[in-house]
């Protein structure tokens, strides 16, 4: 026990604490996953921060505190994001033959995405700092908060806005897709990848390799598209 204290007093206050207990968290929670069959109820990313949170709370540990090592998991965000190129360069000639349709898909999935959330906080009469950050709720986070920095919301509601609807999306989209008879694995990944971003993909391409294809297809196209738009509405909007 006392080495089990000692342990606990070294990890909590040096930046292996946040490394440690996320890498250990997310280990537990991927082996729950894959024992339940992969239930989409039983989400990693979900679990993980559940856990996480009741931790940091429990012990009363500044977020700062624990986003200094966790900060390490973070920064593999990238190479995880560019390595969903790597299942549509195996499909490239079946997009070339789409290359049309999946643009005015992916435009008009974002228009609908960003337009229904902007519409329905508009219609409850939130705060326009909160409707703002709304908007960009299924970009992946880190281009989320670029967006709501440029139109006048809060990146760190964004952010929450942005990992909330991926968690839905990914936890729902079975039962969705299955309730509206949707059979095409391209379309389940696209649709996902467009409404839940990163965290839909991740879930696609754990389903289906041709759904995780297309989920990180749209997952780049809804991060160029509404960088490059959403400015430009908001600021006709006023």
């Amino acid at each position: 026990m006392a080495d089990f204290v000692q342990l606990w007093v070294f990890l909590s206050a040096t930046p292996l604490f946040g490394l440690t207990a996320t890498l250990l968290t997310y280990a537990a929670a991927q082996a729950a996953y894959d024992r339940f069959g992969r239930a989409p109820w039983a989400n990693p990313v979900l679990w993980s921060v559940v856990v996480l949170g009741c931790v940091l709370a429990g012990t009363h540990t500044p977020y700062p505190s624990y986003f200094a090592g966790a900060q390490f998991v973070h920064v593999l965000l990238g190479p995880a994001v560019v390595a969903l190129a790597w299942p549509l360069w195996l499909r490239r000639a079946e997009l070339r033959r789409r290359g049309v349709a999946l643009p005015l898909a992916a435009l008009a999935g974002g228009t609908a995405a960003a337009g229904s959330a902007v519409a329905i906080a508009w219609a409850l009469g939130m705060p326009g700092d909160v409707v703002r950050s709304l908007a960009p709720k299924s970009v992946t986070a880190a281009v989320a908060m670029g967006i709501a920095e440029r139109i006048g919301g809060v990146p760190a509601l964004s952010a929450v806005f942005a990992v909330l609807t991926g968690l839905v999306g990914a936890l729902s989209g079975k039962y969705l897709f299955n309730l509206l008879k949707v059979d095409s694995w391209a379309v389940r990944g696209f649709a996902l990848g467009t409404a839940a971003h990163g965290i839909g993909a991740a879930r696609a391409l754990q389903v289906h390799p041709d759904a995780g294809a297309y989920a990180g297809i749209a997952l780049g196209m809804q991060a160029v598209l509404s960088s490059l738009l959403m400015p430009l509405v908001f600021r006709w909007w006023g």
